[in-house]
């Protein structure tokens, strides 16, 4: 790990109040919803069970783990993915040259701004290696039939000699939960009810990921580091990361270029008047705004970008580093896309319908359109640009830099995870919907009271003046524990950390 990403993963845990907790002690939260444990990871990666091209080419004999310069070139399933994520490379450094005429960028130290060496995605030297299974049941509401998806999280490593070091790039396989075909005991179709009991219960899930062909093949996202930019009198610390989605497509075997869900292309909608009326007339809908209240909306692809660039740290002001910066009324300097009375009637007229749970304002508003899109999730409470870093098991003594498995977003989601496991198990219909990316939605559980997810130390928390005198309506219930009081940390009136009271 480079001396600069050391600073910004140091950073990011400063401003975000990230305790350094290990995979023991998050074990308990994340019981049945992901497998952190180092161990187990270890042998299910060593045992080739579970490896992408035991995955992708179940009939491909075991010869020991593919490097990714024969990953690419022996799985024609992946043959689309190293072209397109050069081509988001050479964009990029040419948006970089642009914005930056004086700053030198380049692979190594002595650029001003270091770049992902994409070498390493063609190298006999790095693999692929099993850093955490998630899951994701709870995304249920978007895949029905196949009771929402299980997310294996790979990151890539680099080995020399008899030492390995992590590099900054994730790639998920994301499968669905259920093969529909696939019987129990008495020969009838696995339920989600019992899908969600063997993970509950730790008990024979491993059996139920794969299968002999491609049927529950999904996509694959993946993220990485893009480039590293010291302060300078340019711009502040910086760190870009890019994401991209490929779907499978069944008929031509291959993972396909795709749109990121509910990843709004806001200068394509920003530069079309007709695809901004068409946008905004499809989410002030009511039926639409109240799913996009309960973080369960899926956004029309053609809406949607099929790249990502996300800046870190990107803080809790409004800027340009974040996705929909410049849609909403006082946003830079063209016309917005929403204007405060346009949001006011729809959410008056939503609420007429039924309870509203987080959007009751037009800063709820704003704080949701960014953190519904995959990168301005991913700059909410996460870990540099990553959710998910993984377990480092290649480490015999890892440092608290790379022993952290998840963000503090995705380590207080896990109750709300866990709660759809447990309606799922007891036959019921699960509650999907979501809180901010903020602030976890416990739904009564004081299990996360006190801690920095909910409203300990580091907690993001509504402050008292968001503007006229009133708390926000829509951040009204993000309170700071006993000792613990709301207070600014940066220019924003609505959110604020939990600190020590002081004098």
């Amino acid at each position: 790990m480079s001396r600069a990403l050391r600073i910004l993963l140091a950073a990011t845990v400063l401003c975000c109040g990230t305790a350094a907790l290990s995979a023991a002690e998050t074990a308990p939260l994340t019981r049945g919803t992901a497998v952190i444990d180092p161990n187990l990871l270890r042998r299910l990666d060593e045992s080739d069970a579970l490896t992408l091209p035991r995955l992708l080419s179940p009939e491909r004999k075991a010869d020991g783990p593919l490097t990714t310069d024969r990953l690419f070139a022996s799985l024609p399933q992946l043959k689309d993915i190293p072209p397109a994520i050069e081509a988001e490379f050479d964009r990029y450094i040419v948006t970089q040259k642009a914005a930056y005429p004086s700053e030198t960028i380049g692979v190594g130290e002595g650029f001003d701004v270091q770049l992902f060496d994409r070498a390493n995605l063609r190298s006999r030297d790095t693999r692929f290696v099993l850093a955490g299974i998630v899951n994701r049941m709870d995304r249920a509401y978007a895949s029905e039939e196949a009771c929402g998806e299980i997310r294996l999280i790979y990151r890539l490593a680099r080995f020399d000699g008899t030492t390995a070091a992590r590099l900054p790039m994730t790639l998920n396989l994301v499968m669905k939960a259920r093969d529909a075909r696939r019987t129990d005991a008495n020969g009838k179709p696995i339920s989600c009810a019992e899908l969600a009991r063997r993970w509950l219960d730790n008990d024979n899930w491993q059996g139920l990921i794969g299968s002999r062909d491609d049927a529950m093949l999904d996509r694959i996202e993946t993220n990485i580091q893009l480039s590293v930019a010291a302060k300078s009198a340019l711009h502040d610390f910086r760190s870009d990361y890019l994401l991209k989605v490929f779907k499978y497509d069944a008929a031509t075997k291959t993972f396909a270029e795709s749109t990121l869900e509910n990843q709004i292309d806001r200068d394509r909608i920003m530069a079309d008047d007709a695809l901004r009326r068409d946008f905004k007339d499809w989410l002030l809908a009511p039926e639409h705004l109240r799913e996009f209240d309960r973080g369960t909306v899926l956004i029309p692809e053609k809406f949607l970008a099929k790249s990502a660039v996300v800046p870190t740290p990107a803080g809790l002001d409004a800027s340009a580093l974040q996705p929909e910066f410049g849609m909403m009324q006082g946003e830079g300097k063209g016309e917005p896309v929403f204007n405060d009375n346009d949001v006011v009637g729809a959410l008056k007229q939503a609420a007429a319908r039924g309870n509203m749970q987080n959007v009751r304002s037009v800063a709820g508003f704003q704080r949701r359109l960014n953190d519904v899109t995959c990168s301005g999730c991913h700059q909410t409470r996460g870990i540099g640009g990553f959710h998910f870093p993984g377990v480092d098991w290649l480490a015999d003594k890892p440092s608290n830099s790379t022993i952290v498995p998840a963000s503090p977003h995705f380590v207080g989601d896990q109750v709300r995870r866990r709660d759809i496991l447990t309606a799922f198990a007891a036959g019921k219909r699960p509650d999907f919907s979501r809180g901010f990316a903020n602030r976890p939605q416990t739904r009564g559980s004081r299990e996360l009271a006190g801690s920095e997810y909910q409203d300990g130390w580091g907690a993001h928390c509504s402050l008292q003046d968001a503007g006229p005198g009133t708390r926000d309506g829509s951040f009204t219930s993000w309170s700071c524990a006993t000792g613990l009081t709301c207070q600014a940390a940066a220019a924003s009136r609505h959110i604020g950390m939990c600190f020590i009271k002081t004098r």
